[in-house]
């Protein structure tokens, strides 16, 4: 039989609190500023609080100074993530089931629908000003013919000011779909922003959330803001500066098991994992790989896109001090998904040669040209793209990803990676840094919680109202979330259970169970997270009874969240038939 816990309590104390402070006395009733930061295609061990050897100071200052979540859940890809993150609801209730294309069902729209609000939209409501610099990736219009297509880019959906790309990659140093509010620019040609240094688009977004915060203090200073920064890395292409990628140079030389194990022993000695923890099997072979300098750099240029956003987060915390937000803003840092396997740019198809000429060969590019494509077919200077085995990554004409063997060392020590919802696929970091509302100091939170959390958590510490309808009198889906304020204080969020499905891959956790299966044809399997993490030893034959509950549990929420029929495809078939997963 399973036990559900009913969430009332938790909403009645964070309301409680939100207005008193009086239970938990370190939380502050004066309206937060609150920066929320989301990293890209990163692994849980993938900084250095959280086990990595990566150097990564000013989220491990973040995690000093407050309170790291051992047990955060994404949706183990890009866009259901942000558009879970941005909403408060499971990803298909706002339309983004799978990707950004129309599957012909309410949950595989690939467009947020008019059925939810954003944090933006929320706060903004309630007196906030909203900033966004990054990656949208909410909405199939990339290439929009007139105003009324932008009706989901971030100024329609809640954001007063943005610096981003729409689409959800491309090069660092020629990002496609690159705009600033409303218009597309071209990096090369931007009278209002001229770097020093070579463009580089870690940097220019860190670059812009600090003006935004300053020009909010010298504008709005009145006002309460919401800032929400969702970097590309360490998403491919492998990109980075020469002199981040020269920081670890050799670091990778020893091969996959070895860092995997280093990890490993770190996550155990920080307690983010238990001391009988199992490490997952290894993806990888050193002693097979046939070219072990270029299987390195893949690894050196992953860490130092790593390490130049740890960088840019420093600058905004600096800034933050230098405004003087430091000591009431509420930090929140996390990732979108678990290690990305896919082989991208890694396999021989490529007619240039492994290395770059001495001169251009192609017509360079004008400096007002707008980048369309996700992978460039040329650098601005004319030097054609290069991928494939031998290509040394990091520099402007290449293109490529990590590899699922690096990618498994990044979720050590999961299983599975990006689009499987096993916890290699959808556990993340999430760091909650404010010196006025969070009392402890470097501590772990076990508490489990989902990217569905953040809207409540917002909503519960801005005193903001989260409405019935919206645009135009459509009704709005009402929260998924808990609000996480208790758990700040150590106190327990209380919910009935905790859901995922992308792709066909699908699970469900009640308490420390968790029930999971890889694809829509595949049987269930049945963990317990709190003696097995690692998800290595299956319990469903042995509990039929607690996985049959589970299963019907899923079911349920599956039904009434658009999330039927499993993993539809194109061209639309059978429309309006669902399917009830093994």
């Amino acid at each position: 039989m399973i036990r559900l816990r009913f969430p009332i309590f938790g909403l009645l104390l964070g309301g409680l609190l939100l207005f008193t402070g009086f239970l938990f006395p370190c939380f502050s009733a004066e309206r937060p500023n609150i920066v929320l930061i989301m990293s890209d295609d990163m692994g849980f061990s993938d900084i250095g609080c959280y086990g990595s050897e990566i150097n990564t100071p000013n989220l491990d200052a973040l995690a000093a100074g407050g309170v790291r979540f051992t047990q955060f859940y994404n949706t183990s890809r890009c866009c259901p993530t942000r558009a879970s993150l941005l909403t408060g609801l499971y990803p298909h209730q706002a339309g983004i089931g799978h990707m950004m294309e129309d599957k012909g069902f309410e949950g595989y729209r690939g467009d947020l629908n008019r059925h939810c609000l954003t944090i933006a939209e929320v706060l903004r409501g309630s007196g906030y000003r909203t900033y966004m610099t990054g990656k949208w990736h909410v909405t199939k219009i990339v290439k929009p013919g007139g105003e009324a297509d932008k009706v989901n880019w971030p100024l329609q959906r809640g954001f007063d000011r943005f610096y981003g790309t729409i689409h959800g990659a491309g090069s660092f140093f020629d990002p496609n779909t690159l705009t600033r509010d409303n218009t597309y620019i071209s990096p090369f040609e931007d009278a209002s922003y001229r770097p020093e240094e070579p463009y580089y688009y870690t940097h220019a977004l860190t670059d812009h959330a600090v003006r935004f915060i300053r020009d909010h203090r010298k504008d709005h200073a009145d006002s309460p803001f919401f800032l929400y920064l969702p970097y590309t890395a360490a998403h491919w292409p492998l990109h980075a500066l020469p002199a981040d990628i020269a920081k670890y140079k050799g670091r990778y030389d020893a091969g996959y098991d070895a860092i995997r194990a280093a990890r490993y022993e770190k996550m155990k000695a920080l307690g983010l994992i238990d001391a009988s923890a199992e490490l997952s099997p290894a993806a990888g072979n050193w002693s097979e790989v046939g070219d072990k300098t270029w299987e390195s750099a893949n690894m050196e240029v992953y860490a130092a896109m790593i390490d130049s956003m740890d960088q840019g987060i420093g600058k905004i915390m600096t800034c933050l001090r230098e405004t003087q937000y430091w000591e009431n803003t509420l930090v929140l840092v996390l990732q979108d998904n678990g290690g990305c396997a896919e082989g991208m740019g890694r396999g021989n198809k490529n007619p240039a040669p492994p290395v770059r000429a001495d001169r251009p060969s192609l017509k360079p590019l004008a400096a007002d040209f707008l980048q369309p494509d996700m992978i460039p077919r040329q650098t601005r200077d004319g030097f054609p793209m290069r991928q494939g085995l031998g290509v040394i990554p990091g520099a402007a004409d290449t293109y490529q990803g990590s590899g699922q063997a690096w990618a498994n060392v990044s979720n050590t020590p999961f299983r599975e990676y990006k689009h499987w919802v096993h916890e290699g696929g959808i556990s993340t970091p999430l760091i909650a840094h404010w010196p006025k509302g969070i009392g402890r100091q470097g501590e772990l939170e076990r508490t489990p919680g989902h990217l569905i959390d953040i809207m409540a958590t917002c909503v519960d510490v801005a005193g903001a109202t989260y409405p019935e309808t919206a645009h135009e009198g459509q009704s709005i889906h009402p929260m998924e979330g808990r609000s996480l304020v208790p758990a700040f204080a150590g106190k327990p969020v209380e919910r009935e259970a905790l859901y995922w499905e992308h792709e066909g891959n699908r699970a469900v956790r009640v308490g420390d169970w968790k029930l999971v299966a890889s694809g829509a044809k595949n049987p269930w399997e049945l963990y317990d997270i709190a003696h097995d993490r690692s998800e290595m030893h299956n319990l469903a034959e042995a509990e039929p009874e607690r996985a049959r509950e589970m299963g019907a549990l899923w079911q349920a929420w599956a039904e009434r969240s658009d999330v039927l029929p499993l993993n539809p495809s194109l061209p639309r078939k059978n429309a309006g038939k669902k399917q009830t997963p093994q």
